[in-house]
């Protein structure tokens, strides 16, 4: 058989040894991944471990028969090139999974749930590779880390009780250069996948499928838009985790992250799309807590995680630093948000008139604005056809960006082509100044000698908040 390339990671050990039938087994291809899932008539005991030369992945299950017939499986896309199966001492089963890549593999069990009795879950998981397809180009990342360095930079000064412009000074200067002209990115989510459906509609409209033909329509027209990049957080039937999903979208240094899904109620007479930003504290009705506590459990069905991690900070300053920029992203996703539904009340009935807030797992990205946006109730039989109907799915689209396209054109980030467009042909050399990240208004007014209430007439502010990018007109001292 070969000689062993990596010992035994490990049996897992159910709370019951009984022998169990495999009724089935599914496979997911992941651009990182591939999900090998079993289902189960009772919770068995595994071992899983590798082989080389050939490679190999063999997955032992004690006291446990096949019911299904793994020559089924659709293997393409996935780390598998032919699976085997056989008796192994007497009573248990032996499945071994010829290998056309290296794997880092994880095994899990899973408990049974409203849709699922229990499961044996396997990963083959790529070292080194991307969860998307087609990552942001290299200097366009690295333009936007220099970006969120240094909105970093002030936002930890004003947490630590420093003046913004200490953090300003303290930032590298580069002399300058041309204008990046960067693309605008945006994370497109499809809600659920792979082995969570979501919701089901009355004729059998699963919302895994259709949110995901409304992402890509959605990504297809950022593409088509200049200035702006889509980042797909799923492209295919696979499942993410819901912290994963956040965790790509800032890996892809996304500005924006939108979730696309489907409601779903129990009776089949509520109708009519929302938006939902994120809550730290209660949701605003009913609905929007049901639908938060509904869509968090895809966890408990996908089985992954992840976690921000801001172990560099003391405790303190940790809170204080996700308390300062979740309230700078949750404003611009509020902004977004209504933005985005003026126009979808055009396409289709506003379930609510007003962006909604619930503590949305998916939501949870500290430092980039997020929306869900639930299309329609795919449990109203009306609103399921509409979901299925691609000119629906393309106007509601259209819409989802048009809210997007308002905002950062009214707010463009300061080394976009948008910031470019919107500044070309205006000098800041002579009475102008384009603000930098860690500016102040009253810091500008005294580098400039001029007063700080002359300096707020000549641009008609209302208040002394000011945003990266914008250009102020300096009145003469």
């Amino acid at each position: 058989m070969g000689m062993l390339a990596l010992a035994s990671l490990g049996s897992l050990h159910t709370a019951s040894a009984e022998a169990g039938d495999v009724d089935n087994i599914r496979l997911w291809a992941a651009p990182d991944h591939s999900r090998l899932v079993f289902d189960l008539s009772s919770p068995v005991d595994a071992e899983v471990f590798q082989l080389d030369n050939p490679s190999r992945l063999v997955i032992d299950l004690t006291d446990a028969q096949l019911k299904d017939d793994p020559s089924s499986l659709n293997l393409s896309g996935s780390a598998i090139n032919s699976v085997r199966t056989g008796v192994r001492d007497g009573t248990g089963l032996r499945v071994v999974l010829e290998l056309n890549r290296p794997i880092e593999p994880r095994h899990f069990s899973l408990a049974p749930n409203d849709q699922y009795g229990d499961r044996l879950v396997v990963d083959l998981e790529y070292p080194g590779e991307s969860a998307v397809d087609d990552p942001i180009d290299p200097i366009e990342k690295m333009i936007r880390e220099q970006e969120i360095a240094a909105q970093r930079a002030k936002t930890e000064a004003v947490a630590e009780g420093r003046a913004p412009e200490e953090a300003a000074a303290a930032t590298p200067v580069d002399p300058a250069k041309p204008h990046p002209k960067r693309d605008i990115i945006i994370a497109v989510d499809a809600g659920h996948g792979g082995e969570d459906p979501g919701a089901t509609g009355p004729s059998g409209t699963r919302e895994k499928d259709v949110v995901l033909q409304m992402a890509d329509r959605l990504a297809k027209m950022i593409n088509q838009t200049p200035g702006f990049k889509a980042v797909m957080i799923r492209d295919g039937d696979y499942y993410v985790g819901l912290r994963q999903r956040t965790l790509i979208a800032r890996e892809q240094k996304a500005d924006f992250f939108v979730s696309i899904h489907a409601d779903a109620f129990s009776s089949p007479r509520p109708y009519g799309s929302s938006v939902f930003a994120l809550s730290q504290s209660g949701a605003t009705s009913e609905t929007a807590k049901w639908l938060a506590a509904t869509e968090n459990r895809s966890d408990l069905i996908g089985g992954v995680d992840g976690n921000l991690s801001l172990d560099d900070k003391d405790q303190v300053l940790r809170g204080v630093l996700l308390d300062l920029t979740m309230t700078a992203t949750l404003n611009d996703s509020l902004a977004i948000g209504g933005d985005m539904l003026e126009r979808i009340g055009q396409v289709n009935h506003l379930h609510k008139s007003r962006v909604e807030q619930a503590g949305f797992v998916v939501l949870k990205s500290p430092d980039i604005p997020s929306l869900l946006v639930e299309t329609g109730f795919i449990s109203n039989p009306e609103e399921e056809r509409n979901l299925r109907n691609g000119a629906y799915q393309e106007r509601m689209m259209s819409a989802v960006l048009g809210g997007i396209r308002t905002h950062f054109e009214r707010n463009p980030p300061p080394a976009s082509l948008l910031a470019w467009q919107r500044d070309h042909g205006r000098s800041t050399a002579s009475g102008e100044y384009r603000i930098q990240a860690g500016d102040t208004l009253s810091g500008i007014a005294q580098r400039h000698g001029v007063s700080l209430s002359q300096l707020r007439q000549a641009n008609e502010l209302a208040s002394d908040s000011i945003r990266v990018g914008q250009v102020l007109r300096i009145p003469s001292s």
